[in-house]
């Protein structure tokens, strides 16, 4: 898009290593101008994982806005980074874990004195533990495979890499085509076998935005909130930017992933809403398993409900 004087550059940080289906909102609303009518020049970006995760570069104020984890934000908040989500992007977990019927693997206590590739963060480390003792296995004879960053595909665990893997999304990765006939792939989302409920991405910026440019943030939350609702009510309306953002993945995949995704978008056909009752949970959580050390650092890590309102209650 042509630079205008008159707008203000606005920088977006996605949470991936390339764009996906789950920032279709910013997308379409850039593509429809809706950014630019209020004053906004948006630049999306991704991350460049030498120097850090979306957060990181938000951190070092070399983006305006960043899309993440929303447990990376409450571990950074819990260091006394001022970092703050604005709105949720999802309303479920989108983590799966994923195996092949010939590993004879039927539920999550099976993977007790099996391989798992996974990345080993501390976080999925306590989600492995927490899915398979509570569905009486023993978590601690699970052999992890390091895979880092990695999302292994079903023809891995045919070759025998891992018995199983746990990471991929069932939006997207798994979505992706495989010489593993689908009658064999077993695909386990987390949050059907007993993972807590969490927003797995939030919306976030820095305190410092908030307090001293909160027409900006107003702004540009009003154009992502009509994106996002315009994607979830016709999913393939993104499609045309993605074709243009990620030319390299097929239509076909773009398609199925918008349309898997849109759902998690919304909560009681509304978009952005931080649910306390799910960050509560999820933060409780995280503490239990020594991820952070304030149970209730939520409460100050996103913006209430009502001052989220108010920044949206305006056109």
């Amino acid at each position: 898009m042509p630079q205008h004087s008159h707008l203000s550059p606005t920088r977006l940080m996605l949470e991936y290593f390339h764009p996906w289906p789950n920032s279709a909102g910013f997308y379409l609303a850039r593509q429809r101008k809706w950014y630019e009518q209020r004053g906004l020049d948006l630049h999306i970006s991704v991350p460049d994982a030498w120097h850090g995760d979306s957060l990181e570069h938000l951190a070092r104020a070399q983006a305006d806005f960043a899309v993440a984890p929303v447990n990376r934000l409450l571990v950074r908040r819990d260091k006394g980074e001022p970092l703050r989500a604005i709105a949720a992007i999802n309303h479920c977990a989108l983590e799966t874990i994923q195996t092949l019927k010939s590993k004879n693997i039927h539920r999550p206590r099976d993977l007790a004195g099996r391989k798992l590739a996974m990345n080993p963060t501390p976080r999925g480390l306590a989600m492995i533990h927490h899915l398979i003792a509570a569905d009486g296995g023993n978590p601690d004879t699970v052999e992890i495979v390091d895979t880092e960053f990695r999302e292994l595909r079903p023809e891995d665990l045919l070759n025998g890499l891992a018995d199983a893997s746990f990471g991929s999304y069932w939006a997207w990765e798994t979505l992706m085509d495989s010489p593993i006939p689908e009658e064999e792939r077993v695909i386990w989302p987390v949050g059907q076998i007993g993972a807590p409920a969490y927003h797995s991405y939030v919306l976030c910026t820095r305190d410092d935005i908030i307090n001293t440019r909160p027409n900006k943030v107003h702004a540009f939350l009003h154009a992502s909130e009509m994106g996002f609702l315009t994607a979830a009510q016709n999913p393939l309306s993104a499609l045309s930017a993605y074709e243009l953002a990620t030319p390299y993945f097929p239509t076909d995949l773009l398609s199925r992933s918008l349309h898997a995704i849109a759902p998690t978008w919304l909560h009681n056909g509304r978009w952005g809403e931080l649910r306390p009752d799910i960050m509560e949970e999820y933060t409780h959580w995280l503490a239990q398993n020594n991820i952070l050390s304030d149970k209730d650092i939520w409460r100050s890590a996103i913006i209430s409900e009502e001052f989220r309102a108010s920044l949206l209650e305006h056109s």
